[in-house]
């Protein structure tokens, strides 16, 4: 046989090869291997397949002097550029033990030649470990390799004579088809990655896209709208016949095909979907009695279900359709779970938030049960002390009195007009100063106009409450609270000066650790910054003897007509 023609055969072999690579590369397994890492478990079943593919080529071998013209190297040295020594010398024990023991003089020379191969291809993957192989470096490691092997049988195979013979007859049609072969099933697989790489992002664009368009509905929880909404954005955009969002008990919304009996699904599932709520794993339905929809008609054939979780519990599911049979394919799988896990994030984030809330809202109870009753007391005594002296002053404490504790019932955790909050403090410091007389004197000053800003209620009480307590009190001849607010280009600054006692900011800092008595500057603080953002909420300067100056930041929320208009308002 002439070397032209023995040269023809090895190629026309070679397909099989190239076939081979094709459906493996559309295989599942094939599809969870990318450029940067292989699993253990599956490179212990890819080096089966290609040890397979290897003894496929010794098959398909052409004999010649008892030996065989093949294309066993092309799965051995795939396995070695794909999954690395490991795997190629795997592959190799598979193919090459294969034919060891189909005899010949040839046999042992092969095998070893076979084993030297898929670690060659294994070291030139690890000299490549997160990209791939490319085509010529594929073709040069098959030139090397087959040329190593006719290098190994002239040193081991015997008669001598007779090895000469035969690697003068194969090695030139071997290297050559073999090393085209290989750089073509490496090319086949490099295709088929990148084109599953391509999907992927496209369908994490689309599910980002999705994600950002449904976020700020799912971010109030799982209702009717936030579902009605999501599931018209998925509509919209996912190129599904129809998709469906439920809770653990109804049907929240059925948009597309057969929406008119899918939303009459109340406490009556489809199979499929009471499926997901019991067992909070994913269903694929590929046909239409897999879906389980009991209306006669109906013309949904496949389905994806996801369930939607809420720190592992499910809460409700997410549902794909079309109105074909297997019409899904694994993007679609991988879309759908992709979406699931972004809005059950968004659903967790939403019950984050709301127990933030009633945090706060607890929080500020505590704060006016602090408050309140030691106030109360005081304010009562000094009103009886002042009914027989000075009837017309105990009758205005009263008005004060009942004034702070209707604010205080309605309009806690709101958020009010400066001016509701300036007389709120007007009439804290009315009673405080029937108590202590001159020793308190206040000043205010307001550069802007008060009833046109909003700010959330109790946000400057506390603090004037906390500057008499522990900033005037303790001195012996009182002193004055000074208040000054005015306004930026993109906030309000509210100024709360003191000339009290003071203290040392480094020995203790209210705003970093609660000091026993002075809970509401911490208090007002982490208000602010929850509801505003982390650029507003106080400072605070003092020294000791001299007194205490609290600056409050809010952002320039305007009221109008009962609406809030904010002006460069950030909460970031």
């Amino acid at each position: 046989m002439s070397d032209e023609s023995l040269l023809f055969q090895m190629v026309a072999r070679m397909s099989m090869a190239a076939t081979l690579a094709f459906i493996l590369s559309q295989a599942k397994l094939f599809r969870r291997v990318n450029y940067r890492y292989v699993s253990w478990s599956d490179k212990i079943k890819l080096s089966v397949i290609f040890g397979l593919i290897g003894i496929a080529g010794t098959y398909v071998g052409i004999p010649i002097n008892d030996a065989l013209a093949n294309s066993r190297v092309i799965g051995v040295m795939a396995a070695g550029l794909i999954g690395g020594p490991a795997m190629g010398a795997a592959a190799a024990v598979i193919a090459g033990g294969h034919r060891y023991f189909l005899g010949g003089f040839t046999a042992f020379s092969c095998a070893l030649s076979s084993l030297c191969e898929g670690l060659l291809a294994g070291y030139v993957k690890k000299r490549y470990p997160n990209k791939p192989i490319p085509w010529w470096l594929a073709l040069l490691t098959g030139l090397v390799g087959e040329i190593m092997q006719m290098g190994i049988i002239l040193l081991t195979a015997q008669p001598f004579d007779q090895a000469l013979q035969l690697v003068n007859k194969i090695a030139m049609p071997m290297i050559t088809a073999n090393a085209i072969g290989l750089t073509i099933f490496m090319l086949i697989i490099k295709t088929t990655i990148d084109a599953q790489n391509r999907v992927g992002a496209i369908q994490a664009q689309k599910v980002l896209r999705i994600a950002a368009k449904t976020l700020p509905y799912f971010r109030r929880g799982i209702s009717q709208e936030s579902a009605q909404a999501a599931a018209q954005i998925i509509y919209q955009y996912g190129g599904y016949h129809a998709v469906a969002v439920t809770d653990t008990h109804r049907v929240l919304s059925f948009i597309g095909a057969e929406a008119d009996h899918h939303m009459t699904e109340e406490n009556n599932f489809t199979k499929s979907t009471k499926q997901v709520i019991e067992t909070g794993e994913i269903y694929i339905a590929e046909h239409a009695r897999e879906i389980g929809c009991n209306h006669p008609g109906c013309t949904l054939k496949s389905a994806i279900i996801v369930p939607l979780k809420y720190s592992e519990k499910v809460v409700g599911t997410f549902k794909l359709y079309y109105t074909v049979s297997n019409l899904l394919s694994q993007t679609d799988t991988v879309f759908a779970e992709g979406l699931a896990q972004l809005f059950s994030i968004q659903l967790e984030l939403a019950e984050i938030e709301r127990e933030s809330q009633q945090a706060a809202q607890a929080e500020l109870k505590a704060l006016q049960s602090q408050i309140n009753p030691h106030f109360l007391f005081n304010t009562l005594t000094t009103i009886i002390s002042l009914v027989r002296t000075k009837p017309m002053l105990a009758r205005e404490l009263l008005l004060k009195l009942s004034e702070i504790f209707r604010f205080t019932l309605h309009k806690t955790g709101k958020e009010i007009t400066l001016e509701e909050e300036l007389n709120q403090v007007r009439a804290y410091l009315t009673i405080e100063k029937a108590r202590y007389g001159n020793k308190l004197t206040f000043k205010e000053t307001i550069e802007l106009n008060p009833n046109i800003y909003l700010i959330s209620s109790l946000t400057i009480q506390p603090l004037v409450e906390n500057a008499i307590q522990h900033g005037l009190k303790p001195k012996e001849n009182g002193g004055t609270i000074y208040l000054l607010i005015r306004e930026d280009m993109d906030f309000i600054e509210i100024l709360l000066k003191d000339d009290g006692i003071g203290f040392d900011l480094v020995k203790m800092n209210p705003l970093q650790k609660p000091l026993e008595g002075h809970i509401g500057i911490r208090n007002v603080h982490e208000r602010l910054q929850r509801q505003y953002g982390k650029r507003y909420g106080l400072t605070i300067e003092s020294i000791p003897g001299a007194g205490t100056t609290v600056i409050i930041r809010i952002p320039k929320l305007i009221f109008m007509d009962g609406d809030i208009d904010a002006e460069n308002f950030d909460c970031g």
